[in-house]
């Protein structure tokens, strides 16, 4: 009777309450996303700041334990803001992780207890700036994997919502009346691709002797081709949507890993044309930034495509999304935005107002690209390779 309570208290402030008053009392968790989002892209901000204008203040941060050296700007000191960021979530996911019902403790604590958390949050910010450089180097090479983790989190994310769009659209229920918008969508889609490709042999691969370029735009090409021509088989007869919008995604990392070439390549005019800090310069610096945090916010609720087993109905007082989930995305996410602010390598110095450039993050996006294909195709073979093996089985 008293949890019964409980609950029905839970849902009288959660109907009854502003968004305000339920996001102060703890009883709101699609609110408290925004907050762990925020508190994200502060981190985001906080280690550029310290990457691209530490150095005015390393006379200040030098009095540091940590900071003797004078190692507290550039990408170490990148490296130290994400740590402290890495540091919080992985706190918060450890405190919440198997939280199943909204009114247990753990919900309240993810929800709520706003000042400890700030306070928790600050203090893990500032204590890396008292290790030594050592310890942030080594870091910085852990760093790789979580990013790599998140990347692949993040991929996996991504083709599940295009097979679970696409399924939506193949249902009885709106088969017929999507029809044409499933046609609209994915022709749309091929042009855009198609566009796209041609756009980068122009901008990227302006002579013959640009082999690099060459070979990565036409391997997307062919890759567009054989995830169309995998879907469009009898036995697995996916249609044009999800390949298009596949298509999609591998075309705009193929752009981003070739953006990411350092400037002075006479392939890159793009990156030449940039080699001056100007407003469009900070505008796209922004725009990445905010892509990324919404990238790693819309991950972390998306727990359900990790699922081995999938439940269609959800009790009243089951949480809305996983709660150790969402922060275990946040936390390999400030492993990935630090690679992104030091271009992949921790000895790389990168200039101002600039993300994910040199010739690592090249590869790195290049290697998601050929994953993300991978991973698609053996999603869509998968059910017939299972099926062949149970068939093969003795009875």
């Amino acid at each position: 009777m008293e949890s019964g309570a409980s609950n029905s208290r839970t849902h009288a402030v959660l109907k009854d309450s502003s968004w305000f008053s339920q996001f102060r009392n703890g009883s709101n968790p699609w609110m408290a996303r925004y907050a762990y989002g925020l508190m994200f892209l502060v981190s985001n901000m906080l280690a550029w700041a310290v990457r691209d204008y530490g150095r005015g203040a390393s006379r200040e941060i030098e009095k540091l334990k940590g900071c003797a050296s004078g190692d507290c700007w550039g990408a170490d000191g990148a490296l130290r803001v994400s740590m402290g960021c890495f540091a919080f979530y992985i706190v918060m996911f450890l405190s919440t992780i198997g939280t199943k019902k909204l009114n247990e403790r753990r919900d309240s604590w993810h929800s709520g207890w706003w000042s400890v958390k700030i306070t928790v949050f600050i203090v893990l910010t500032i204590i890396p700036f008292l290790f030594p450089s050592t310890f942030i180097e080594i870091y910085g090479e852990v760093a790789h994997f979580g990013a790599g983790v998140f990347l692949l989190i993040q991929l996996i994310s991504i083709i599940s919502f295009i097979r679970w769009l696409n399924d939506c659209f193949q249902s009885e229920k709106y088969a017929e009346r999507c029809h044409i918008h499933v046609m609209l969508i994915a022709t749309t889609s091929y042009v855009v691709c198609i566009m796209g490709i041609i756009l980068m042999y122009i901008w990227y691969a302006p002579e013959p002797s640009c082999l690099q370029n060459i070979f990565f735009i036409s391997w997307t090409l062919v890759l567009l081709q054989l995830m169309t021509s995998v879907s469009l088989h009898p036995k697995v007869n996916a249609g044009f949507l999800t390949p298009g919008l596949m298509g999609l995604y591998i075309v705009f990392i193929c752009w981003c890993a070739i953006r990411s070439e350092p400037g002075g390549q006479s392939c890159n005019r793009k990156a030449e044309a940039s080699n001056k800090t100007d407003w469009l310069t900070i505008i796209s610096f922004v725009v990445a930034v905010l892509a990324m945090v919404i990238a790693t916010f819309s991950t972390g609720i998306d727990s359900q495509c990790f699922q081995l087993k999938k439940e269609d109905t959800q009790a009243e007082d089951d949480i809305p999304y996983g709660y150790g989930f969402f922060h275990f995305v946040f936390a390999t996410g400030a492993m990935y935005f630090a690679m992104l602010l030091i271009g992949w390598n921790t000895h790389h110095t990168i200039k101002r107002w600039t993300i994910d450039v040199g010739w690592t993050s090249v590869w790195v996006r290049i290697v998601n690209e050929w994953l993300a294909v991978c991973v698609y195709l053996w999603m869509l073979v998968a059910p017939i390779v299972l099926k062949w093996q149970q068939m093969d089985e003795p009875v």
